[in-house]
């Protein structure tokens, strides 16, 4: 295999590593030219991308306390 090629299996590594530290230049250039010829692994990273967002926003989250802790001292209605 040459040295900027790697599997699918090697590429979600190194898309789940990117999220935790920064890439080599060569672990990013292997990933860039892995992601122009593959069509599952950047459905991946969308994915990862989708998920970072989201744990993000969650985090930054300021709901209304009140309205779920009254939820709960609720009895269900009955029908």
């Amino acid at each position: 295999m040459m040295p900027f090629q790697r599997t699918c299996k090697e590429v979600t590594a190194l898309v789940i590593a990117r999220e935790d530290r920064v890439l080599s230049w060569r672990d990013r250039l292997a990933l860039r030219l892995h992601m122009a010829i593959c069509a599952a692994c950047p459905t991946f990273e969308r994915q990862v991308l989708t998920l970072r967002n989201a744990m993000k926003q969650w985090r930054n989250y300021e709901g209304d306390e009140t309205l779920a802790s009254n939820a709960d001292d609720q009895p269900p209605k009955q029908v």
